[in-house]
């Protein structure tokens, strides 16, 4: 936060009647200050104390003054959550033989749910019979270590589906506007489990921008190689969707 030190620990030592001040990291700024003002006015100074101000006191104004360091995952975050309560329309525009069925069908994303550690995202697909497929919510979390996305998927009557909760974890800081999440191990057991071997090199990514969201599922290049992108046009409010099956 701006006023507040990022940076790691520094010594100040004046002589005489001084105490030695250590402050370590963000939290210590304002009392260093406070020490500084009141040692200056606790009564005639030496020289080399007067010294000591003179150089300190510039160093803990520009290390206070310095913002903390950036989180662009809590930016991320941010950015999803902004739009909390909104839905967009959107559609597929990868090209991957694996969802012809996808191809021109109308699609919705929601933002239904947003705390500062938790989205929820619910995608709605549109059916041939003029209904709708709502059984896809995807989950963005915040961890002890980044970000977790996981695909909640349910069935008309609320029941869970058999293969759900998976996805995985960062694995870099990545940026505001994008973040990528690698397969995690419970979810690798549970393709396997299910018959789902080739999604076991699965990567997601979400990306947000001032005017387009998109999801994206990527595998390796090789036989079993994916590209799954849809892409929301965040200019564009639309009706807001029933919740998702079973929520």
């Amino acid at each position: 936060m701006p006023g507040m030190c990022a940076t790691p620990s520094a010594v100040i030592s004046p002589n005489d009647r001084a105490a030695t001040i250590i402050f370590a990291g963000a939290e210590a700024c304002a009392r260093a200050l406070d020490r500084l003002a009141a040692l200056r006015h606790a009564g005639p100074m030496t020289h080399a104390f007067r010294y000591t101000i003179a150089l300190a006191l510039p160093v803990l104004l520009t290390a206070c003054a310095a913002p903390a360091p950036d989180d662009p995952q809590a930016s991320f975050l941010a950015n999803l959550a902004q739009h909390c309560g909104k839905a967009y329309a959107g559609r597929l525009v990868s090209s991957d033989a694996a969802d012809a069925d996808l191809a021109g069908k109308p699609m919705i994303v929601h933002f239904r749910s947003c705390s500062a550690d938790r989205v929820e995202i619910p995608f709605h697909v549109g059916t041939a019979d003029g209904g709708w497929d709502r059984s896809r919510t995807w989950v963005i979390t915040r961890t002890g270590a980044g970000l977790r996305l996981k695909h909640d998927h349910r069935h008309a009557d609320g029941s869970i589906d058999k293969v759900t909760q998976y996805g995985g974890d960062t694995a870099t800081r990545g940026t505001a506007q994008q973040q990528e999440f690698p397969v995690d191990g419970e979810s690798i057991a549970m393709f396997r489990a299910a018959g789902l071997g080739k999604s076991v090199t699965n990567r997601w990514k979400v990306e947000i921008g001032d005017s387009l969201y998109a999801y994206g599922l990527y595998r390796p290049d090789g036989p079993d190689a994916r590209n799954f992108r849809v892409e929301f046009d965040l200019t564009q409010p639309v009706t807001t969707p029933p919740a998702p099956w079973g929520w």
